[in-house]
């Protein structure tokens, strides 16, 4: 694994599809600190946590993991906090219903990066 760039003294988020066994994230945010990172988030799309997962989260020094809401993560949440979860079931709801109706992906998608940047 190999870093590029300066994180001496940064914040770093580390942004990945999928957090599974979360060995390379946990490597990742090691060299990260190694490298002189303040602090170290991480960002995935799916949480699937399987195996040795919480263990490693819990014991690395990754400040929080944010998860979208495709898989349930209550159980998991209470076992690592660490573990934030965000809700996007209205923007696939929304992108169903515009790819249903033959609407643009396009708008939705112009529309919520608006939201995010504001």
């Amino acid at each position: 694994m190999t870093l590029v760039g300066d994180v001496t003294g940064r914040t770093a988020i580390i942004v990945d599809d999928l957090a599974d066994t979360c060995g390379t994230v946990v490597k990742a945010a090691e060299k990260l600190k190694e490298a002189g990172a303040k602090k170290v988030y991480a960002v995935m799309t799916h949480g699937v946590f399987s195996g040795p997962a919480l263990e490693r989260l819990m014991n690395s020094c990754i400040e929080a993991i944010v998860v979208s809401n495709t898989i349930p993560q209550h159980e998991k949440i209470a076992v690592c906090p660490k573990i934030q979860v965000i809700d996007i079931s209205s923007i696939v709801g929304e992108a169903i219903r515009r790819t249903h109706n033959g609407e643009s992906i396009s708008y939705l998608l112009q529309k919520y990066s608006a939201l995010v940047h504001a």
